[in-house]
């Protein structure tokens, strides 16, 4: 799919990821507050950012968040926080063809610690908000961050906590 941008066409892409967090291991409360939550960041090598990757034909945005995840860190046991989506979109260049592409974001919670990474990312890392804020490198990355963690900071008692 093709739109028109400035007078150039750009090319049409869309993926789909998800921000992950989990209870810090000293959380009484099971991770439902600020506190005692633990996000999930990956090393792309050159960048952090959060699990994520192209929707696949057939796939509706959450079937291609909950794919993403299990390839690129092989956590297959979490939920999603019901009510909280944000997408964002941006422009890059890939070879001669401007890109337009659309990143739909959902929020998970998982009981699990471990990481199993692909051959995509350099490293993994769990961090309180503050340190997670700080390491994304993307401005559009934090904001989904922002978004996400306000959006649990309001909603108490949702997720309900998960059994380790």
């Amino acid at each position: 799919m093709r739109a028109a941008v400035g007078g150039r066409v750009a090319k049409q892409e869309r993926s789909a990821g998800i921000i992950v967090f989990r209870p810090a291991p000293d959380a009484a409360g099971g991770g439902d507050d600020r506190a005692s939550r633990l996000y999930l960041l990956l090393d792309y090598g050159r960048h952090w950012d959060y699990a994520k990757g192209h929707v696949e034909p057939g796939e509706d945005d959450r079937a291609a968040a909950r794919r993403e995840l299990r390839e690129e860190t092989g956590i297959d046991d979490f939920a999603f926080v019901e009510g909280f989506a944000h997408e964002i979109i941006y422009y890059f260049r890939a070879r001669k063809h401007l890109v337009r592409k659309t990143v739909a974001f959902f929020l998970g919670q998982t009981p699990r610690a471990d990481v199993r990474l692909s051959h995509e990312h350099a490293a993994h890392a769990w961090l309180p908000y503050d340190e997670a804020l700080a390491r994304l490198t993307f401005a559009t990355a934090r904001e989904v961050l922002r978004r996400a963690h306000k959006f649990l900071d309001a909603s108490p008692g949702n997720p309900a906590p998960l059994d380790p």
